[in-house]
């Protein structure tokens, strides 16, 4: 389970990384004829960035019968992703945020004019909406089409033109990868030709994963072939922080003021989720807490504390229907000013959590079990490298 509790952290490492400016600081190196220009035209050329840069993530899910322990894991493991990439940092400091997106294929409820492939949802940041989609998922046998799956992924979602863009698919099955109509050969060239990175994970043995082409699926693009022991129980280890995590989390939820059409239903969510994360283990809602501190856990588009934080966002354009109750018949002053008192219990709230989970982290170190050869560090090394060509890093 570790390892796949790496391989979605590298994925989710991957999902924190958007970012409002670019992370590639050097300049292109083919500029055509850049060279003679004056110096104020180059000048100009090399200061050009996109609006948005993002690090965008696919996850494709085999959800046949065999299948329930790869999808437990990726439940319990979606916290993991994010903590792991909070930390990300573009070439010019910056913190990036995420996308991710998710299918699921090989199952027979799924349409098989489509191939038995599902959009579950398309790129997002909305970790809530990302988890309440995870555990929608259920299992139930069909055909494995890995090639179409992929092909459907990179026709459907927006992964954009900017070179400078980290793209990555990641893949996980334990049926060969050569079935189907569609060569996975010409879908990993499409891959290819739109500069994202297919990594494979093959639920079962080593070498069956080799011999049943999901290596060489994953070789074609330069990505990364692992294979994982789907059926695994992940480890998790009890701290003396978490009880007081948990606590915390509940106050942090106090701080979110829900406004607009979908204010009460995110909400709702919002808490459905710390639900979900409950009935997998405790440790399971103390890393989502976790997440819930950090930068990437943002919901300005039903949260008036987030809200305020967005340069466009103006109080005074609140509409009366659209306020909470708590918030109904106030002047503006008194709502700016309600808001920031929320803001700062939230912010209180979250750097506790933040701390308290460095002597979690420190605790985990310390108590939890080497295993010699562990390929999660394989892993993180794999995407660190993929990462480290669009000039990414962690700190």
């Amino acid at each position: 389970m570790k390892h796949f509790k790496h391989l979605m952290g590298i994925t989710l490492f991957t999902i924190a990384v958007g970012t409002a400016y670019g992370c590639n600081l050097k300049p292109k190196e083919n500029f055509g004829k850049a060279e003679k220009q004056d110096t104020a035209m180059l000048t100009t050329t090399v200061s050009e960035k996109p609006a948005k840069q993002f690090v965008k993530v696919a996850l494709l899910l085999d959800t046949s019968n065999s299948m329930d322990g790869l999808i437990n894991q990726a439940k319990a493991q979606l916290w993991d992703i994010v903590n792991e990439f909070t930390y990300a940092k573009c070439g010019n400091e910056t913190r990036p945020s995420l996308k991710i997106a998710l299918y699921e294929y090989g199952n027979d409820n799924l349409a098989s004019n489509e191939g038995y492939i599902r959009q579950v949802i398309g790129f997002s940041s909305d970790l809530d909406e990302i988890s309440e989609k995870l555990f929608s998922l259920t299992t139930n046998g069909g055909e494995e089409f890995c090639g179409k799956v992929i092909h459907t992924s990179l026709k459907q979602l927006d992964w954009g033109k900017n070179a400078d863009d980290l793209k990555m698919i990641f893949i996980a099955g334990n049926e060969p990868f050569t079935q189907g109509k569609l060569d996975y050969k010409d879908a990993t060239l499409q891959a290819k030709e739109k500069d994202v990175i297919v990594n494979t994970i093959f639920c079962g043995n080593y070498e069956q994963g080799i011999s049943t082409k999901w290596k060489n699926g994953a070789t074609l693009t330069g990505g990364e072939y692992m294979a994982i022991d789907h059926n695994k129980q992940v480890v998790h280890i009890d701290t003396p922080y978490d009880d007081i995590i948990i606590k915390l989390n509940s106050q942090l939820n106090n701080t979110y003021i829900s406004y607009g059409a979908l204010g009460s239903k995110k909400k709702a969510q919002q808490s459905m989720q710390d639900s979900n994360a409950a009935e997998m283990e405790e440790a399971v809602v103390v890393k989502r807490a976790v997440s819930k501190s950090s930068r990437l856990y943002n919901n300005s588009s039903w949260d008036l504390v987030d809200a305020i934080e967005d340069e466009d966002f103006e109080v005074s354009e609140l509409k009366e229907k659209d306020l909470p109750q708590e918030l109904k018949g106030k002047s503006e002053k008194e709502i700016t000013v309600y808001l920031e008192s929320k803001k700062s219990e939230r912010e209180k709230i979250q750097k506790q959590i933040q701390e308290l989970n460095k002597k979690r982290e420190a605790y985990i170190a310390k108590n939890q079990k080497e295993e010699a050869g562990e390929l999660e560090n394989a892993l993180l090394s794999a995407i660190k490298t993929q990462a480290a060509k669009k000039n990414y890093r962690w700190d």
